[in-house]
């Protein structure tokens, strides 16, 4: 009787049978080679010969089919491979038919035998998915340009470059002008073409040398070695102004935009790539702020320090997480009565180490990384509930005023974040104010004027915050829905004594008048200030002298308690009482 032929194995990574290995070979991979243990092809598979280009690889070694730099490689796994229990897996580019393929080889002994088996796997459709991966995860993916991620390595790099060479850098920051009206008139096609015919200018603009990302909606990085002198940087800064000048033909609209421009230097401004791009944004702000179409270097006279503390950030992210960012309210008092007739909403952030953190310095940081936008509609949402508790305790009616920050108010979600905290809440608008800076408004007043119409609508007032300390526009106080004015702290401080904050006091005071607005007085921290605003006709006052901010419980207690008749006449007093 026969004896029968060892079976088969399922799983080619294990050694092959001793019987008709050559036939076995063919039923394999996408190549399979029989090789003595210096890999010398003793046999090659008949799709392996195809995907070769050759009628036979039959003596031919294997290695000088792999690519210069992969032989090494797979010389050593051929090594390996005559002594190990188990078949040696190891990934090389095989010279195929004039192209380089990436093949991954399973090597392992032929069973009763000292030869080798190959047996390979095509890995090219695999490579070229993971190598689109990586690529959209270090790149944009409207403009292909490298993005933030890739933008801080490419930086790191070049820091450790110049460290070496002790030659400086700089840093760009590049922020279309006007972007928004693109977007708003013609629609994000249109937009989304704007963007990518601009990162296509810059690109031409820059060496290859330099390093161009796309980090924002229109604002692009870019990285310029070796570029650090006066006039070097006025060539290049010159050089991406122009680039954007061009009118820009899209879909048979053409649209001017511009650009202006931000740069920090490598070693002078920072040494870190986080802080070289806030440098450069900032200056970029100060070039927008200041007129536009224009380049600005950073400079610590004009910029102010830098507000950007990167530790403090990470403890914010964490502060988030625990619960550590906290709501305090300032009385809003009625000028003639004292009586408490709204709060205004302030955050507060008390850290378990650094105490109390001034507001100075993290709403700054959360308005550059986007954390305000989340810190925003907490506050917004918190505010309306404690809102009730307050009128619960006064037993009538009060209002909450909440500040609205500038990237707040640019976010296309506010307005469904607005209607989140009403609903959730249940207050009626009427008895919330919007808190926004002159300047917020007057940075884009279309848009401006869209929105706040839009908040109108839900009954919600609007207040100038900080009024005249800003762009101080007499316009849109007739074309916006405003209903409240706040004088400044500045203008309130030096009263009744200063003859020009009198005189300024009372000209705002006379236009709210005929503009039927109503006006708070800020920083009120003295009988004789109060005095002087009231009988100017100034309805509200807000300040020291009745009430710092305090948390929602002592805020409570003050309304329960009445605490600001003390303050009052006797008659009036008793009236309240």
């Amino acid at each position: 009787m026969r004896a029968s032929s060892p079976a088969v194995p399922n799983d080619p990574r294990h050694a092959a049978p001793a019987a008709s290995p050559d036939g076995y070979m063919e039923a394999v991979g996408d190549v399979a080679f029989r090789l003595d243990p210096s890999g010398l092809i003793h046999h090659a598979s008949q799709r392996a010969q195809r995907t070769f280009g050759a009628q036979t690889l039959a003596g031919a070694v294997l290695t000088t089919l792999a690519v210069d730099v992969d032989q090494a490689a797979l010389r050593n796994a051929l090594v390996d491979a005559g002594t190990a229990s188990d078949p040696i897996l190891v990934e090389v580019r095989l010279r195929c038919a004039g192209k380089d393929v990436w093949f991954e080889l399973r090597i392992g002994l032929l069973a009763g035998s000292h030869e080798l088996l190959a047996v390979g796997r095509d890995m090219s459709a695999q490579r070229a998915t993971e190598q689109r991966l990586r690529h959209m995860a270090t790149h944009d993916a409207l403009t292909e340009l490298p993005n933030r991620l890739l933008l801080s390595d490419r930086i790191r790099m070049v820091i450790a470059s110049a460290r070496r060479s002790g030659q400086g850098f700089c840093v760009a920051t590049i922020g279309l002008d006007g972007f928004k009206k693109v977007n708003d008139g013609l629609g994000h096609p249109v937009g989304d073409a704007v963007l990518r015919q601009a990162a296509s200018r810059l690109r031409k603009t820059l060496r290859d040398s330099d390093t161009l990302a796309r980090v924002g909606g229109d604002e692009f990085v870019a990285v310029l070695p070796g570029t650090f002198t006066p006039d070097q940087i006025k060539l290049v800064s010159g050089r991406l102004l122009a680039a954007l000048q061009s009118p820009f033909e899209v879909d048979g609209h053409t649209v001017y935009l511009g650009a202006s421009v931000g740069v920090s230097i490598y070693p002078d401004h920072a040494e870190d790539e986080i802080r070289l791009i806030a440098l450069a944004d900032a200056a970029m702000g100060r070039a927008k702020e200041t007129g536009k179409g224009r380049a600005v270097v950073y400079s610590v006279r004009e910029n102010g320090m830098p507000q950007h503390d990167i530790s403090l950030e990470a403890a914010m992210f964490q502060a988030v997480r625990e619960g550590e960012f906290l709501l305090y309210y300032q009385p809003i008092v009625s000028s003639r009565t004292r009586q408490i007739e709204g709060f205004e909403t302030l955050m507060r952030w008390k850290h378990p180490t650094l105490g109390m953190v001034p507001p100075v310095r993290f709403i700054p940081i959360a308005e550059t990384n986007g954390l305000i936008n989340l810190l925003g509609a907490w506050a917004l949402k918190a505010a309306l509930v404690q809102l009730r508790q307050f009128e619960e305790v006064a037993k009538r009616d009060l209002y909450i005023s909440v500040n609205i920050s500038p990237r707040q108010f640019r976010n296309d979600r506010f307005l469904n974040v607005l209607d989140d905290a009403l609903d959730f809440s249940g207050a009626p608008g009427d008895k919330l104010v919007l808190e926004i800076t002159e300047g917020t408004l007057m940075v884009d007043p279309v848009h401006a004027e869209a929105i706040l119409t839009k908040m109108a609508e839900r009954n919600a007032r609007i207040a100038i915050d900080d009024f005249g300390t800003g762009y101080s526009s007499l316009a849109y106080l007739k074309r916006f829905p405003i209903s409240v004015l706040k004088i400044d702290r500045a203008f309130i401080k030096d009263l009744p004594a200063s003859t020009k904050d009198a005189a300024i006091c009372n000209a705002v005071l006379d236009l709210a008048k005929h503009l039927d607005l109503s006006v708070v007085a800020e920083g009120v921290e003295t009988e004789e200030q109060l005095t002087y605003v009231e009988s100017r006709g100034c309805d509200y006052v807000q300040g020291y002298l009745t009430g710092k901010p305090m948390p929602a419980h002592v805020a409570m207690a003050a309304l329960k308690e009445n605490l600001y008749t003390e303050l009052l006449p006797d008659e009036l007093r008793a009236g309240l009482t």
